[in-house]
């Protein structure tokens, strides 16, 4: 069992998601029990099925034919997976002692970021880290470029002050999340604050509460507010994402949609709108669904990916003359 703890806080702390729950071990291997409580427990509590398009019904009719008593685990954690892969959906995952399973959403679309790429031909010697951000200036240090990797780094007051104090006077700031994967959603609301202008709604969320398809716990709203010692609002701000933007980067994403000096740039993200919870299967194993859903305050449900407002792809032909297609557009837009 301690393989499986083991292995469920290494995802957790990789993925940068929510805490999960535990039901208690009942300690049996039979493979058709186990396997109709993952079905159960996933008709009960994930709240996608209608976006995601899934018919859990027909589902269960195409993969519990295939339950047999002698299957070899592996073969049973297997046929597991391939159940939970028809909702597509990052924030799913099955853990045991010998595999952690996942859909890995950001093989879906174009990379759309090349590191090296940008090291070598926008980050002079001189580029500065302070604390999880790594930043320097542009176009005659008129733009100021910053690139967050990963909402699980935390973000001191100290850091994102600094950040911002040194590109107080330019004309626009380019903050690149592109390919970061998520994290904490208290990074998050800490990142979003230093950019709001005012308190504003910037989605509700719901809690999948019973088997019915409509059943949703009352709903929760989340506000952009400002924090800090002060915030970043007269300048124009270009947020990059990209199909590796997943969890709470797509919240950081949707919530930056909602203020005035933000233009997003780039592709779709990952999606991640949901938050993952789970339990444990009457064999030990270890699952995780996404339990909730997320609304914003136009109607939009951006589980699937958060569009940008303005789409920009790399292009192959400026990767080879060293320039970043995206970087060159949102210069270009601050500029202007």
């Amino acid at each position: 069992m301690n393989k499986i703890i083991y292995g469920l806080i290494a995802l957790f702390v990789v993925s940068g998601c929510q805490k999960i729950i535990l039901d208690e071990d009942q300690a049996t291997g039979d493979k058709a029990e186990n396997f109709d409580y993952l079905w159960q427990q996933c008709r009960d509590r994930y709240a996608f099925f209608d976006i995601k398009n899934v018919d859990w019904d027909e589902v269960y009719a195409e993969y519990r034919p295939q339950v047999r008593p002698d299957m070899g685990e592996v073969e049973f954690f297997d046929l597991c997976f391939d159940m939970l892969l028809e909702l597509r959906d990052g924030h799913v995952n099955l853990i045991s002692p010998f595999n952690v399973a996942k859909y890995e959403f950001e093989l879906t679309g174009a990379e759309n970021y090349n590191r090296r790429l940008i090291r070598d031909n926008y980050l002079s010697d001189k580029h500065m880290i302070t604390g999880p951000f790594l930043h320097d200036t542009l176009a005659n240090q008129q733009v100021g470029y910053v690139r967050y990797a990963s909402f699980s780094n935390n973000i001191a007051a100290f850091d994102i002050d600094f950040v911002l104090q040194r590109f107080k006077n330019t004309k626009g700031i380019i903050l690149d999340v592109r390919s970061n994967p998520g994290g904490s959603i208290g990074n998050m609301f800490t990142l979003l604050s230093r950019f709001a202008d005012e308190k504003r709604e910037i989605y509700s969320s719901q809690i999948k509460s019973g088997p019915g398809p409509n059943q949703f716990s009352e709903v929760q709203t989340a506000y952009a507010t400002p924090g800090g010692s002060f915030q970043y609002t007269d300048g124009k701000v270009v947020l990059l994402v990209n199909r590796g933007c997943y969890s709470a980067t797509s919240f950081f994403t949707v919530g930056m949609r909602a203020l005035p000096q933000v233009l997003v740039m780039g592709d779709t993200t990952g999606g991640g709108l949901g938050a993952p919870n789970g339990g444990q299967l009457p064999n030990g194993w270890l699952y995780r669904l996404s339990v909730t859903r997320t609304i914003t305050p136009e109607g939009d449900n951006f589980e699937n990916g958060v569009p940008p407002d303005v789409y920009v792809a790399l292009d192959s032909v400026d990767i080879v003359s060293g320039r970043d297609t995206m970087i060159e557009a949102a210069v270009d837009y601050i500029l202007d």
